[in-house]
This record gives structure tokens, sequence and C-alpha cells, in this order.
């Protein structure tokens, strides 16, 4: 895991250098020393500060997110060894089907709208989005962990979107289940 990025010209605006170092030199050591306290979910919230000439943001993002799968994978690994195969592909499945009944509501129901005024998603992108699940899911439609972390949708105000944070929680899921098959 290397933490000298590509930076930005002196002019442009990338990620400070010095929290990101700091941030990648805590998960390796994490990673290393398989610390349950730090996961994925640490990696795929991470925030940095901006600076001139900072590293550039596409790189590290594309580089967290490898991060992240490589978590998932030891997670996943972690969990064969503890409870089998066999009992893990079956939490594994459970966590699925779970998914996948959100989905199987319809679209514009599939998420809690946001209250008045509050931002939002909009609920026709994130349909879209869920129905390319549902093929994932049950027609096994090539999809991959990208996808879903890389899903832009177009923002809204009030009940004509659905609440953000549920989204992105939800999606955070889908995507550690997907990371998670091996």
């Amino acid at each position: 895991m290397s933490t000298s990025f590509e930076r930005v010209s002196r002019v442009s605006v990338g990620y400070d250098m010095r929290e990101v170092d700091e941030f990648l030199a805590r998960a390796r050591t994490a990673y290393e020393g398989r610390d349950p306290s730090f996961s994925g979910a640490d990696i795929t919230s991470a925030s940095f500060g901006t600076e001139r000439g900072g590293y550039d943001m596409r790189v590290v993002d594309e580089a967290l997110d490898r991060l992240s799968d490589a978590f998932a994978l030891q997670s996943r690994d972690d969990a064969i060894a503890e409870k089998g195969e066999e009992a893990w592909v079956a939490q594994l499945t459970e966590r699925a089907e779970t998914l996948k009944e959100r989905l199987e509501r319809p679209a514009g129901d599939r998420f809690a709208p946001a209250a008045q005024g509050e931002p939002a998603y909009d609920k026709s992108d994130v349909d879209a989005l869920c129905d390319q699940l549902v093929a994932y899911f049950t027609d096994g439609l090539p999809m991959s962990v990208d996808d879903v972390r890389r899903a832009a949708f177009r923002r809204r105000r009030g009940t004509e979107g659905y609440r953000e944070a549920v989204v992105d929680v939800y999606l955070d899921h889908v995507a550690d289940v997907m990371a998670s098959v091996p």
C-alpha cells in the first residue's frame, strides 16, 4: 500500500497529503494486525481536507476502493476460517436475501422519502440502480462493487426524493456483500 500518490499542480486543489498518509498508515497497521475496530466502512467513509498541490483526488479515491475491497476479502477469509465455508455461505446468502427484499418493493417505494426541505436523491435514479441490482442478484447480470460505489444520483428536496442517508447505508451493505463474493 503506497502512500506516494500523484500530486496535482501547485495551483490545483487535491487531498491534504499529511491526512491521507496518516490515514493509510493507520489502515495498514489495522490490516496487517487484523484490527477488527477498523473496517472497510471506515475506508468508504474517510474524508480528507484539501490543499493546493495535494494528492490527486481521483487516484486516492481509486486506491481507497481497492483497500476497501482488500478489507472485505480479509473479513471474508476470517469469517470462513472462524465459521467454516458452509456457515459463511449461509450467512452471506441470508444477507443478500435481506437486501433483495428491499429491491422487490415497487419503484418509488423502495426507501423512505425525505422530509420536507431535506436533501434527497432522485427516486428514478435510485430505482434505476435498484433495477440493475435486481438483475445482478437474480439473473447474474455482471456488475461490480465499483458500479455501486460510483453510482451518482440527481439531487432533489423533500418528498420528491429518497432520504440520502438510508440509500447510502443500503448501498454500503450491497457493496459489502458484493465484495465478499469470491
